[in-house]
């Protein structure tokens, strides 16, 4: 019978979920959909001194907001709880007392060397050989001690990635990891194959820099007696300076947390979409839009890429166009409105016109204040903005088309003052006149916006101020003139 597949993500509650940490969760969770399996949520915050508060609450919040709904969590339990690592420590001790007792690993009382768990680098520990029963009893005399695997210093160890493929490194190059830290608690080391053990983790995916300390975590596999999961290393994330220097993705390329983003006006399904294209791709197409539930088809580890990914800020902005170019009117307005709220007080203008006109030109919902900041008031622009040559505009026929558009626009009623009607009155003066359209709406636009660049054209942004703010600025320019 074959093995349901079970997948997990693991994340230390240590700050903001980074766009690296959300790409292992997406895969994790579409390999297990992909293959009609179990997805794990686990908090591993053995390292207290790195926790945060608020930030498992962050996990959560960002996982149910990009639609990656898990099986099992802290927040929903299921059959191999408790599912944050600081509630298990009595399991993890137990193992580690098992590994001592069996002579795979042993007490460490060195004082120096314990307070800095970086400090590997010693190749003959002198605890090692440290009889049991006098290291038991310095243990209940109350020394202060942390539990080492004692690793196997000869030979080689061989792995198997499912990315970077066969993988042998000498025995000679490992250390003695700590498994039990001083203050009871276990490392990351340890504790992550115990729970993957238990909560029957088959594959795992996580960053390449864990690819060497993998041998590692062979041994006490082995040594545990547990069955080596099947290990997929993701490629890194880099980011893109201005000088288009590479280097590991950070805060310094751009916001590169998920709620940074959504905060931006990406939209959660176009974040996803866009970082499960970071290091996987699916064969054979060049579709690059997918919904969550067309990836959780599509999905395939085979098709992870070995090379580092590059997280492409224009790519995203385009891949969220998309999305926005997708929404129903009645979607996009939800979305917009509070942009549009942020930015405008006034509310004599057409907020269905705007947000039509809006949809198809922005690509992140941010820039919608910027795109209609002009709507608020009319600033003190360049009077010459009106005068262009290649629009046949000057100063007197200026003054002609804003005069008659004043004339022809106050017998418009109310109930009439919408696009068709509005560019029918501008037609009639570039017949009364002679002049072109570009050279009309030309004007009547700068005279409206004070922009030569503006969302909609100069019957669209009529529609949107309404009548009463449409006159005061004709009229105003009009005066300036």
């Amino acid at each position: 019978m074959k093995k349901q597949v079970v997948t997990r993500y693991a994340p230390s509650p240590t700050g903001y979920m980074h766009v690296g940490n959300l790409r292992t969760a997406l895969y994790s969770y579409l390999t297990a959909r992909k293959n009609g399996g179990k997805f794990i949520l686990r908090i591993e915050d053995t390292d207290q001194a790195r926790f945060v508060a608020d930030a498992t609450k962050i996990i959560i919040d960002t996982l149910h907001t990009a639609g990656l709904k898990y099986d099992e969590g802290p927040d929903i339990g299921g059959p191999n709880g408790p599912y944050t690592q600081s509630e298990r420590k009595a399991i993890y001790m137990q193992y580690a007392q098992d590994l001592v007792d069996q002579g795979k690993a042993y007490y460490c009382f060195c004082q120096k060397r314990n307070a800095d768990e970086d400090c590997e680098a010693i190749v003959v520990d002198p605890c090692a050989d440290l009889p049991l029963e006098e290291a038991k009893k310095k243990v209940a005399e109350g020394a202060s001690f942390t539990i080492r695997h004692r690793v196997k210093k000869t030979g080689t160890t061989t792995f198997v990635d499912n990315v970077f493929g066969e993988i042998t490194v000498q025995n000679d190059t490992l250390h003695d990891i700590i498994l039990i830290k001083s203050d009871g608690m276990p490392t990351y080391n340890f504790a992550h194959i115990i729970d993957d053990h238990l909560m029957g983790v088959t594959h795992v995916l996580r960053g390449s820099e864990f690819i060497t300390s993998t041998p590692q975590f062979i041994q006490l596999h082995n040594d545990l007696g547990f069955e080596v999961p099947q290990f997929y290393h993701l490629p890194l994330i880099m980011g893109k300076n201005e000088a288009g220097e590479v280097s590991k993705l950070s805060k310094r390329h751009g916001a590169v947390a998920f709620s940074d983003l959504v905060a931006l006006g990406y939209l959660p399904q176009a974040i996803i979409n866009y970082i499960s294209l970071l290091g996987w791709h699916p064969a054979d197409t060049d579709q690059e839009i997918f919904s969550l539930s067309e990836l959780e088809q599509v999905f395939d580890t085979a098709n992870i890429r070995k090379s580092a990914a590059i997280f492409d800020y224009d790519k995203l902005k385009w891949v969220n166009s998309q999305y926005i170019l997708k929404m129903t009117p009645a979607e996009f307005k939800e979305y917009a409105m509070p942009y549009i709220r942020n930015t405008l007080t006034r509310d004599v203008f057409d907020v269905d016109k705007l947000c039509e006109i809006l949809q198809p030109r922005v690509q992140i919902f941010s820039e919608i204040a910027e795109k209609i900041e002009f709507f608020q008031d009319l600033v003190d622009f360049d009077i010459n903005l009106l005068f262009n040559p290649k629009k046949k505009t000057d100063e007197q026929n200026s003054k002609e088309i804003l005069s008659l558009a004043l004339q022809k626009l106050q017998s418009v009623e109310l109930s009439d003052w919408h696009n068709d009607v509005l560019y029918q009155q501008l037609e009639d003066i570039c017949v009364q006149t002679g002049l072109k359209p570009v050279s009309v709406m030309w004007v009547v636009r700068i005279a409206l916006s004070g922009q030569t660049v503006t969302v909609g054209g100069a019957t669209e942004i009529m529609q949107i101020l309404g009548k009463s703010e449409t006159m005061i600025r004709l009229q105003t320019t009009l005066n300036r003139l």
